[in-house]
């Protein structure tokens, strides 16, 4: 009801009795134009940095709410090159190298391949993982390193999920970055593709099928709240070189790991063809590259640039970029509160109660111990800002709890 509340009041005062039924169309017209009027510009094409046509907003200190709104429109700070870059492709393929070489040719901002490390380190440095000897079985720490060495762990389905829910999580980061801001993002990965790993482990025995089933059921309910990617850029590798990409970089728990056998490089492959990239070049824009012998981020950024993202204004049923077709600026503007001052309620959607998968499960006493430690470690006691253990001061005059932080 409060959505409902805040979209009509959004649009009522955007709404001006001076404007004309010919001047409305034309501003349905003009915006997505504007957004994405022709094609992105590298830094040579440019001939120097991106100049933003407005300043950026503060987000990560600052709240966008429908208040706001009223004084700091959306769509005044976008440019050709306000779009979202996904790049994938299979381990040790080389994109995170090329995802920043190609951040930095099209001034964008860079978002690394998510780990655990954002959950299992605090926001003060203290690695949680220490406090695995005093914890039960099913509460401690299981990362990707205990899962290449490990796969078959009952922790390996929870493990799976969380890199989910953290790529769901950087995701709307990087929207609330390319809305309040302008400039367009390169993300390592996404959520979009995650599910191919998931599939990937069910296949090989490491995931359950109802961990599968709950995986399913929570990426159904909640992919459907993001805006799909302009442009997926994929980095193809055949199974052999992938095996030896993992042994050049000598990363030892990679090297030493029974997951990455052929079978589950080979379902990975599979996957992330005859799936996913299947269905996302029905909605962005898809490069292929074989990356065997590597390559040069200038050819792809050529590539990119020869791209008209314009083309697909002029058919409203083409499905292509359909996700960024918001006729009005007031569209504009909802898109932004909802990933700007929303994030919680949409980390919320992951909240599917399901309690016939024993593995996702931890009985009472476990939890009890769990919370006692996690909650008395150096940091974790109140919400960040608010720990005088680790040297925060001024407690009694502060008022705020931090931007995006659930109540």
């Amino acid at each position: 009801m409060t959505a409902v509340f805040r979209v009509g009041l959004v649009r009522l005062v955007s709404r001006t009795t001076s404007q004309s039924p010919c001047l409305l169309q034309a501003q349905a017209n003009a915006l997505p134009a504007a957004f994405q009027r022709c094609s992105i510009s590298g830094k040579t094409m440019r001939g120097g940095p991106r100049v933003p046509k407005a300043a950026p907003y503060p987000y990560k200190t600052k709240k966008y709410s429908v208040f706001n709104s009223f004084f700091d429109k959306t769509s005044k700070r976008f440019d050709e090159n306000s779009k979202v870059i996904c790049v994938e492709g299979p381990i040790a393929a080389g994109k995170t190298k090329f995802a920043q070489e190609l951040a930095e040719e099209l001034d964008m901002q860079y978002y690394p391949a998510v780990d655990l490390d954002q959950i299992y380190i605090n926001p003060y440095g203290y690695d949680m993982r220490k406090l695995d000897p005093e914890l039960p079985p099913s509460c401690r720490s299981y990362d990707v390193k205990n899962f290449c060495l490990d796969p078959n762990h009952d922790l390996a389905a929870q493990f799976q999920i969380r890199m989910y829910m953290l790529r769901y999580e950087q995701y709307i980061d990087a929207l609330q970055h390319i809305f309040s801001t302008g400039q367009g993002v390169v993300l390592e990965r996404s959520p979009f593709s995650d599910f191919v790993f998931a599939e990937a482990m069910f296949r090989q025995g490491y995931l359950s099928r109802g961990a599968r089933s709950v995986y399913n059921e929570l990426r159904s309910n909640t992919i459907g709240e993001l805006l799909k990617p302009h442009l997926v850029i994929y980095l193809d590798l055949p199974v052999e070189a992938v095996k030896k990409q993992i042994k050049t970089r000598n990363v030892d728990y990679e090297v030493q790991s029974k997951v990455f056998s052929d079978a589950y490089l080979r379902d990975l492959d599979q996957l992330y063809k005859q799936q996913y990239l299947k269905d996302i070049a029905g909605h962005a824009e898809l490069l292929i590259y074989d990356w065997t012998a590597g390559g040069e981020a200038e050819v792809v950024v050529e590539d990119i640039e020869r791209i008209d993202f314009n083309q697909y204004e002029s058919d409203p049923h083409n499905k292509k970029m359909i996700d960024w077709r918001f006729p009005l600026e007031t569209e504009w503007t909802e898109a932004r509160i909802k990933y700007c001052h929303e994030k919680p309620d949409l980390m919320n959607y992951f909240n599917v109660p399901r309690f016939d998968v024993p593995e996702l499960l931890r009985n009472a006493d476990d939890s009890k111990v769990w919370r006692d430690v996690w909650y008395n470690a150096p940091g974790m006691k109140y919400r960040p800002g608010y720990n005088a253990d680790v040297g925060d001061t001024g407690l009694l005059t502060k008022t705020k709890i931090g931007v995006n932080e659930a109540i």
